[in-house]
């Protein structure tokens, strides 16, 4: 089995987050790789991962950073793959991380997800793969559905909260 999706995250600390990116993954059968790199401590290394991406199959990446967020930026300027942007939560609210990854010169485009939103970036690479991938494709619909039935479900409990003054 060999990943069509990397988990990029600048340390392991950011694995709490990333973590629900690599569940929903595993939930879809998406085969994936998880690695910590840095764009500061270990340039030459994302470089290296960057250029040989595509070739080792690699369809998307989902890049994690926080506080100076430069790691998916740096990747995306290296590599034609599409490139998903997790800022993490570790200074200014993370407010900084998001800012660093959102405002990517022209031509180095990164799909940027909301902070800690490591799940909607799984979910987008999801989709991405889905598009070439009908078994994939499926299970993002089905996952979709599950969401709303979860407010239709909410919507029936909410239904039995009595209030005086509630007209539904």
């Amino acid at each position: 089995m060999e990943p069509v999706v990397s988990i990029i995250m600048g340390s392991t600390s950011d694995l709490p987050v990333m973590e629900k990116a690599a569940q929903l993954l595993n939930d879809f059968s998406i085969p994936f790789e998880i690695n910590a790199l840095s764009a500061h401590r270990t340039p030459e290394e994302v470089e290296k991962f960057a250029k040989e991406a595509a070739g080792r199959g690699i369809k998307v990446i989902i890049a994690a950073a926080g506080m100076a967020a430069h790691l998916p930026g740096v990747i995306a300027a290296m590599t034609p793959i599409p490139v998903i942007g997790v800022p993490i939560k570790a200074s200014l609210e993370g407010l900084d991380s998001m800012l660093s990854i959102i405002q990517m010169p022209p031509g180095i485009p990164v799909a940027t997800v909301g902070i800690n939103a490591a799940q909607n970036a799984g979910i987008l690479a999801a989709q991405i793969i889905g598009t070439g991938n009908p078994a994939v494709m499926e299970a993002v619909v089905k996952y979709k559905e599950g969401l709303k039935k979860k407010i239709v479900e909410a919507n029936e409990e909410l239904k039995k909260i009595k209030f005086p003054y509630k007209t539904n």
